[in-house]
């Protein structure tokens, strides 16, 4: 059972993470749910509609429209699955990846910025190391 002291710490850890996620993605320009997939194709590759609903925790209906709004804005193509024919593979198209790669940037453009207004040299300090712990917490 975590102490008093280490469930308060986690409480305002949660609400300020929340808070800080919101504001960064505020800078997107492709809805949040359209970068969520395009993320995913990023780090885990071609998948097909079923994998990316299963991924985004979604019905395959929605990923599918999801999947065609990509596709419209050729953002993402589709190709055969090398072992079903019945299945194809969506994956991230080279404008796919640049435009999550702008998306990426200009969150970390907004960050970075906050961080060098805002914060002392001693706190960006702090900050780089909590950056750390935080990181060790996640993979926990």
């Amino acid at each position: 059972m975590p102490t008093p002291e280490a469930a308060a710490i986690a409480a305002e850890l949660r609400t300020a993470m929340s808070k800080l996620t919101r504001r960064v993605k505020h800078e997107d320009r492709i809805p949040l749910g359209q970068v969520a997939v395009l993320g995913a194709l990023d780090r885990d590759g071609a998948m097909t509609t079923s994998e990316l609903a299963a991924d985004q925790r979604v019905r395959p209906q929605s990923m599918a429209r999801a999947v065609g709004l990509l596709m419209e804005q050729n953002l993402v193509t589709r190709r055969a699955h090398p072992t079903d024919g019945r299945k194809s593979l969506v994956e991230l198209s080279d404008a796919g990846r640049a435009a999550l790669d702008a998306e990426r940037g200009r969150r970390v453009g907004w960050l970075a910025q906050a961080i060098e207004d805002e914060l002392t040299d001693r706190e960006r300090a702090l900050l780089a190391e909590s950056a750390a712990l935080l990181e060790r917490l996640a993979t926990r």
